[in-house]
Protein backbone atom coordinates (compact mmCIF):
# COMPACT_ATOMS: atom_id res chain seq x y z
CA UNK A 1 0.00 0.00 0.00
CA UNK A 2 2.95 2.30 0.62
CA UNK A 3 3.87 1.97 -3.06
CA UNK A 4 0.38 3.10 -4.05
CA UNK A 5 0.59 6.08 -1.70
CA UNK A 6 4.01 6.97 -3.14
CA UNK A 7 2.63 6.83 -6.69
CA UNK A 8 -0.40 8.89 -5.72
CA UNK A 9 1.81 11.62 -4.25
CA UNK A 10 4.07 11.42 -7.29
CA UNK A 11 1.15 11.89 -9.69
CA UNK A 12 -0.10 14.84 -7.65
CA UNK A 13 3.33 16.51 -7.66
CA UNK A 14 3.76 15.94 -11.39
CA UNK A 15 0.30 17.35 -12.08
CA UNK A 16 1.14 20.54 -10.18
CA UNK A 17 4.83 21.06 -10.93
CA UNK A 18 5.15 19.91 -14.55
CA UNK A 19 2.78 22.53 -16.08
CA UNK A 20 4.77 25.26 -14.34
CA UNK A 21 8.33 24.04 -14.90
CA UNK A 22 8.37 22.07 -18.14
CA UNK A 23 7.27 24.91 -20.48
CA UNK A 24 10.33 26.90 -19.35
CA UNK A 25 12.56 23.94 -20.09
CA UNK A 26 11.02 22.78 -23.37
CA UNK A 27 9.52 26.00 -24.76
CA UNK A 28 12.82 27.30 -26.07
CA UNK A 29 12.70 24.79 -28.90
CA UNK A 30 16.43 24.17 -28.74
CA UNK A 31 15.95 20.40 -28.84
CA UNK A 32 12.30 19.88 -29.81
CA UNK A 33 12.45 16.11 -30.31
CA UNK A 34 13.92 15.59 -26.84
CA UNK A 35 11.37 18.01 -25.42
CA UNK A 36 8.50 16.04 -26.95
CA UNK A 37 9.96 12.87 -25.44
CA UNK A 38 10.00 14.46 -21.98
CA UNK A 39 6.36 15.54 -22.30
CA UNK A 40 5.42 12.02 -23.37
CA UNK A 41 7.27 10.59 -20.37
CA UNK A 42 5.51 12.99 -18.00
CA UNK A 43 2.04 12.27 -19.38
CA UNK A 44 2.61 8.52 -19.51
CA UNK A 45 4.04 8.39 -15.99
CA UNK A 46 1.10 10.33 -14.57
CA UNK A 47 -1.49 8.15 -16.33
CA UNK A 48 0.29 4.92 -15.43
CA UNK A 49 0.63 6.06 -11.82
CA UNK A 50 -3.10 6.75 -11.58
CA UNK A 51 -3.88 3.34 -13.01
CA UNK A 52 -1.36 1.65 -10.72
CA UNK A 53 -2.83 3.37 -7.66
CA UNK A 54 -6.33 2.19 -8.55
CA UNK A 55 -5.15 -1.38 -9.17
CA UNK A 56 -3.03 -1.44 -6.00
CA UNK A 57 -5.93 -0.22 -3.90
CA UNK A 58 -8.27 -2.84 -5.35
CA UNK A 59 -5.70 -5.60 -4.72
CA UNK A 60 -5.13 -4.32 -1.20
CA UNK A 61 -8.82 -4.28 -0.38
CA UNK A 62 -9.29 -7.79 -1.78
CA UNK A 63 -6.42 -9.19 0.31
CA UNK A 64 -7.32 -7.38 3.55
CA UNK A 65 -11.10 -7.47 3.38
CA UNK A 66 -11.37 -10.11 6.14
CA UNK A 67 -8.20 -9.21 8.06
CA UNK A 68 -9.05 -6.54 10.69
CA UNK A 69 -6.13 -4.68 12.17
CA UNK A 70 -5.61 -1.89 14.63
CA UNK A 71 -3.93 0.44 12.11
CA UNK A 72 -6.01 3.40 11.06
CA UNK A 73 -6.21 2.44 7.39
CA UNK A 74 -7.43 -1.07 8.09
CA UNK A 75 -9.73 0.15 10.81
CA UNK A 76 -11.26 2.45 8.23
CA UNK A 77 -11.65 -0.46 5.82
CA UNK A 78 -13.29 -2.53 8.52
CA UNK A 79 -15.69 0.31 9.26
CA UNK A 80 -16.55 0.62 5.59
CA UNK A 81 -17.08 -3.12 5.36
CA UNK A 82 -19.31 -3.03 8.42
CA UNK A 83 -21.37 -0.26 6.88
CA UNK A 84 -21.58 -2.08 3.58
CA UNK A 85 -23.01 -5.21 5.18
CA UNK A 86 -25.82 -3.34 6.89
CA UNK A 87 -24.24 -2.68 10.30
CA UNK A 88 -24.50 1.09 10.00
CA UNK A 89 -27.89 1.80 8.55
CA UNK A 90 -29.39 2.41 5.18
CA UNK A 91 -28.16 5.99 4.87
CA UNK A 92 -24.50 5.01 5.25
CA UNK A 93 -24.89 2.16 2.80
CA UNK A 94 -26.51 4.48 0.29
CA UNK A 95 -23.69 6.99 0.77
CA UNK A 96 -21.04 4.34 0.16
CA UNK A 97 -22.87 3.11 -2.90
CA UNK A 98 -23.09 6.67 -4.21
CA UNK A 99 -19.37 7.30 -3.68
CA UNK A 100 -18.47 4.02 -5.38
CA UNK A 101 -20.74 4.84 -8.30
CA UNK A 102 -19.33 8.38 -8.60
CA UNK A 103 -15.72 7.18 -8.67
CA UNK A 104 -16.53 4.44 -11.18
CA UNK A 105 -18.49 6.87 -13.34
CA UNK A 106 -15.60 9.36 -13.27
CA UNK A 107 -13.06 6.80 -14.42
CA UNK A 108 -15.32 5.26 -17.04
CA UNK A 109 -16.46 8.67 -18.25
CA UNK A 110 -12.87 9.85 -18.66
CA UNK A 111 -11.97 6.76 -20.69
CA UNK A 112 -15.09 7.12 -22.86
CA UNK A 113 -14.40 10.81 -23.53
CA UNK A 114 -10.82 10.10 -24.54
CA UNK A 115 -11.87 7.27 -26.87
CA UNK A 116 -14.64 9.37 -28.41
CA UNK A 117 -12.27 12.25 -29.01
CA UNK A 118 -9.76 9.95 -30.71
CA UNK A 119 -12.49 8.39 -32.85
CA UNK A 120 -13.82 11.82 -33.86
CA UNK A 121 -10.34 12.99 -34.79
CA UNK A 122 -9.68 9.89 -36.86
CA UNK A 123 -13.07 10.07 -38.58
CA UNK A 124 -12.75 13.78 -39.27
CA UNK A 125 -9.26 13.38 -40.70
CA UNK A 126 -10.35 10.48 -42.93
CA UNK A 127 -13.42 12.31 -44.23
CA UNK A 128 -11.50 15.51 -44.92
CA UNK A 129 -8.72 13.56 -46.64
CA UNK A 130 -11.26 11.79 -48.86
CA UNK A 131 -12.86 15.12 -49.73
CA UNK A 132 -9.48 16.64 -50.56
CA UNK A 133 -8.63 13.69 -52.79
CA UNK A 134 -11.94 14.10 -54.64
CA UNK A 135 -11.91 17.90 -54.99
CA UNK A 136 -8.17 18.40 -55.23
CA UNK A 137 -5.92 17.91 -58.19
CA UNK A 138 -2.35 16.89 -58.75
CA UNK A 139 0.22 19.37 -60.03
CA UNK A 140 3.64 18.40 -61.29
CA UNK A 141 6.23 18.87 -58.58
CA UNK A 142 3.69 19.19 -55.77
CA UNK A 143 3.58 16.22 -53.44
CA UNK A 144 -0.01 16.72 -52.37
CA UNK A 145 -3.52 17.64 -53.46
CA UNK A 146 -4.14 21.21 -54.56
CA UNK A 147 -7.56 22.50 -53.56
CA UNK A 148 -8.95 25.71 -55.05
CA UNK A 149 -9.39 28.25 -52.24
CA UNK A 150 -8.64 31.95 -51.74
CA UNK A 151 -6.88 31.31 -48.42
CA UNK A 152 -3.20 30.46 -48.30
CA UNK A 153 -2.90 27.21 -46.36
CA UNK A 154 -0.91 23.99 -46.31
CA UNK A 155 -1.54 21.08 -43.95
CA UNK A 156 -1.46 17.32 -43.67
CA UNK A 157 -3.91 14.69 -42.48
CA UNK A 158 -2.89 11.39 -40.92
CA UNK A 159 -4.34 7.99 -41.64
CA UNK A 160 -3.43 4.90 -43.61
CA UNK A 161 -2.65 7.12 -46.55
CA UNK A 162 -1.20 10.33 -45.25
CA UNK A 163 -2.56 13.26 -47.22
CA UNK A 164 -0.96 16.64 -47.85
CA UNK A 165 -3.36 19.44 -48.80
CA UNK A 166 -2.32 22.82 -50.15
CA UNK A 167 -4.57 25.54 -51.46
CA UNK A 168 -4.22 27.09 -54.90
CA UNK A 169 -3.65 30.48 -53.27
CA UNK A 170 -0.68 29.09 -51.33
CA UNK A 171 0.81 27.53 -54.47
CA UNK A 172 0.49 30.86 -56.27
CA UNK A 173 2.00 32.85 -53.39
CA UNK A 174 4.99 30.60 -52.67
CA UNK A 175 8.13 30.59 -54.75
CA UNK A 176 9.42 27.17 -55.73
CA UNK A 177 12.07 26.82 -52.96
CA UNK A 178 9.54 28.00 -50.37
CA UNK A 179 6.90 25.59 -51.63
CA UNK A 180 9.37 22.71 -51.45
CA UNK A 181 10.20 23.65 -47.84
CA UNK A 182 6.52 23.64 -46.87
CA UNK A 183 5.92 20.27 -48.51
CA UNK A 184 8.97 18.85 -46.77
CA UNK A 185 7.61 20.18 -43.47
CA UNK A 186 4.30 18.38 -44.01
CA UNK A 187 5.99 15.14 -45.10
CA UNK A 188 8.00 15.23 -41.85
CA UNK A 189 4.72 15.31 -39.90
CA UNK A 190 3.45 12.24 -41.73
CA UNK A 191 6.74 10.36 -41.51
CA UNK A 192 7.00 11.04 -37.79
CA UNK A 193 3.34 10.13 -37.15
CA UNK A 194 2.92 13.42 -35.34
CA UNK A 195 -0.85 13.34 -35.86
CA UNK A 196 -1.14 10.36 -33.48
CA UNK A 197 0.60 12.13 -30.62
CA UNK A 198 -1.32 15.34 -31.25
CA UNK A 199 -4.62 13.44 -31.27
CA UNK A 200 -3.79 11.87 -27.89
CA UNK A 201 -2.83 15.15 -26.23
CA UNK A 202 -5.92 16.84 -27.63
CA UNK A 203 -8.10 13.97 -26.38
CA UNK A 204 -6.64 14.19 -22.88
CA UNK A 205 -7.02 17.98 -22.77
CA UNK A 206 -10.60 17.95 -24.03
CA UNK A 207 -11.58 15.09 -21.71
CA UNK A 208 -10.22 16.78 -18.57
CA UNK A 209 -10.01 20.51 -19.40
CA UNK A 210 -9.47 21.49 -15.75
CA UNK A 211 -6.28 19.43 -15.43
CA UNK A 212 -3.54 21.90 -16.37
CA UNK A 213 -1.06 19.11 -17.04
CA UNK A 214 -3.14 18.00 -20.02
CA UNK A 215 -4.10 21.44 -21.34
CA UNK A 216 -0.56 22.82 -21.12
CA UNK A 217 0.89 19.64 -22.62
CA UNK A 218 -1.46 19.87 -25.60
CA UNK A 219 -0.30 23.41 -26.42
CA UNK A 220 3.39 22.75 -25.83
CA UNK A 221 3.51 19.45 -27.72
CA UNK A 222 1.69 20.96 -30.71
CA UNK A 223 4.30 23.72 -30.98
CA UNK A 224 7.21 21.32 -30.45
CA UNK A 225 5.94 19.00 -33.18
CA UNK A 226 5.92 21.93 -35.59
CA UNK A 227 9.51 22.68 -34.61
CA UNK A 228 10.45 19.04 -35.23
CA UNK A 229 8.96 19.29 -38.72
CA UNK A 230 10.75 22.63 -39.20
CA UNK A 231 14.08 20.94 -38.46
CA UNK A 232 13.38 18.25 -41.05
CA UNK A 233 12.59 20.90 -43.65
CA UNK A 234 15.66 22.95 -42.72
CA UNK A 235 17.98 19.98 -43.24
CA UNK A 236 16.82 19.72 -46.85
CA UNK A 237 16.05 23.29 -47.85
CA UNK A 238 17.71 25.58 -45.33
CA UNK A 239 16.22 28.02 -42.81
CA UNK A 240 15.77 30.93 -45.22
CA UNK A 241 13.35 29.12 -47.51
CA UNK A 242 11.27 27.83 -44.61
CA UNK A 243 11.23 31.20 -42.88
CA UNK A 244 10.00 32.94 -46.03
CA UNK A 245 7.32 30.29 -46.47
CA UNK A 246 6.10 30.66 -42.87
CA UNK A 247 5.86 34.44 -43.21
CA UNK A 248 3.96 34.06 -46.47
CA UNK A 249 1.41 31.62 -45.05
CA UNK A 250 1.12 33.06 -41.53
CA UNK A 251 -2.07 34.71 -40.37
CA UNK A 252 -4.65 32.37 -41.90
CA UNK A 253 -6.20 29.63 -39.76
CA UNK A 254 -8.47 27.61 -42.00
CA UNK A 255 -7.22 24.08 -41.50
CA UNK A 256 -9.45 21.35 -40.02
CA UNK A 257 -8.93 20.48 -36.36
CA UNK A 258 -7.34 17.02 -36.91
CA UNK A 259 -4.73 18.47 -39.28
CA UNK A 260 -1.22 19.78 -38.72
CA UNK A 261 -0.53 23.01 -40.58
CA UNK A 262 2.81 24.53 -41.45
CA UNK A 263 1.88 28.07 -40.41
CA UNK A 264 -0.84 27.85 -37.77
CA UNK A 265 0.93 27.01 -34.47
CA UNK A 266 3.65 28.86 -32.58
CA UNK A 267 4.63 31.12 -35.47
CA UNK A 268 6.37 33.76 -33.33
CA UNK A 269 8.51 31.24 -31.43
CA UNK A 270 9.37 29.36 -34.61
CA UNK A 271 10.34 32.52 -36.49
CA UNK A 272 12.60 33.59 -33.60
CA UNK A 273 14.12 30.13 -33.62
CA UNK A 274 14.84 30.32 -37.36
CA UNK A 275 16.30 33.82 -37.25
CA UNK A 276 18.54 33.07 -34.26
CA UNK A 277 19.88 29.52 -34.67
CA UNK A 278 21.27 27.87 -31.54
CA UNK A 279 24.86 26.79 -31.14
CA UNK A 280 25.94 23.18 -30.75
CA UNK A 281 26.80 23.86 -27.12
CA UNK A 282 23.32 25.15 -26.30
CA UNK A 283 21.69 22.18 -27.99
CA UNK A 284 23.91 19.80 -26.04
CA UNK A 285 23.10 21.51 -22.72
CA UNK A 286 19.40 21.45 -23.53
CA UNK A 287 19.49 17.72 -24.32
CA UNK A 288 21.35 17.00 -21.07
CA UNK A 289 18.81 18.96 -19.03
CA UNK A 290 15.90 17.31 -20.79
CA UNK A 291 17.43 13.87 -20.30
CA UNK A 292 17.89 14.61 -16.59
CA UNK A 293 14.27 15.74 -16.34
CA UNK A 294 13.06 12.58 -18.08
CA UNK A 295 15.14 10.35 -15.78
CA UNK A 296 13.88 12.22 -12.70
CA UNK A 297 10.26 11.77 -13.75
CA UNK A 298 10.76 8.09 -14.55
CA UNK A 299 12.61 7.33 -11.32
CA UNK A 300 9.58 6.98 -9.03
CA UNK A 301 7.42 4.77 -11.29
CA UNK A 302 10.41 2.60 -12.26
CA UNK A 303 11.52 2.14 -8.66
CA UNK A 304 7.96 1.36 -7.64
CA UNK A 305 7.66 -1.24 -10.39
CA UNK A 306 11.01 -2.72 -9.38
CA UNK A 307 9.80 -2.91 -5.78
CA UNK A 308 6.73 -4.84 -6.82
CA UNK A 309 8.59 -7.16 -9.20
CA UNK A 310 11.41 -7.87 -6.74
CA UNK A 311 8.96 -9.00 -4.11
CA UNK A 312 9.58 -6.22 -1.61
CA UNK A 313 6.04 -5.02 -2.19
CA UNK A 314 4.92 -7.56 0.39
CA UNK A 315 7.19 -6.02 2.98
CA UNK A 316 5.80 -2.57 2.21
CA UNK A 317 2.21 -3.61 2.97
CA UNK A 318 1.10 -3.13 6.56
CA UNK A 319 1.27 -6.53 8.23
CA UNK A 320 0.01 -7.48 11.70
Amino acid sequence: MSVAICLLLFAAVVGVVAPRVLPRLTGTGIAPAAAVAVWVIVLASALVSWAAVAISFIVYVVHTWNQPHALTLRACLVALRSAAIEHSGLVTQAGLALVAFAVSALLVGFAIRVIRSLVRARTGARQHAETARILGRRIAGVDGFVVDAPQKAAYCLGGRRGTIVITSAAVAALQRPHLDAVLSHERAHLTGHHHLLLAITRALASSMPRVRLFTIAQVEVACLLEMCADDAAIRRHGPTALLSALLTLAGVDVIPSPALGAATVGIAARVDRLTEPNSTGRRLRARVLLAAAGVAVLAVPVLSAWTVVSGTFTACVFMP
